[in-house]
């Protein structure tokens, strides 16, 4: 269903969604395409002025939550010493002597 407005918009697309049960709702197909949505990305929800906005997160932000939740996990290792022995520590760097 599209919503019609009265407005010009230069660009703009709009629709109508439902927010279902468990308060999700589906980014349209064509919004999801021209922003270069993927499963897994993760999007910024904000409330201003009595509206929604939504706003793609880069990968940096994806990377730093998951890096965040590792931690949070316990999915860490180290202190380290050196470099050298961060190296040794993980699993597919050859195990030589320093």
């Amino acid at each position: 269903m599209k919503l019609q407005s009265r407005r010009k918009a230069v660009e703009s697309l709009s629709s109508v969604v439902k927010i279902g049960t468990s308060r999700q709702l589906i980014i349209p197909k064509k919004i999801h395409d021209r922003l270069g949505l993927a499963p897994g990305d993760y999007l910024e929800v904000e409330l201003r002025d009595h509206k929604v906005i939504l706003t793609p997160k880069g990968l940096v932000e994806k990377r730093l939550a998951e890096a965040l939740d590792d931690v949070k996990r316990g999915r860490v290792q180290g202190p380290f010493r050196s470099a050298n022995e961060m190296l040794r520590s993980l699993p597919h760097v050859r195990k030589t002597s320093p």
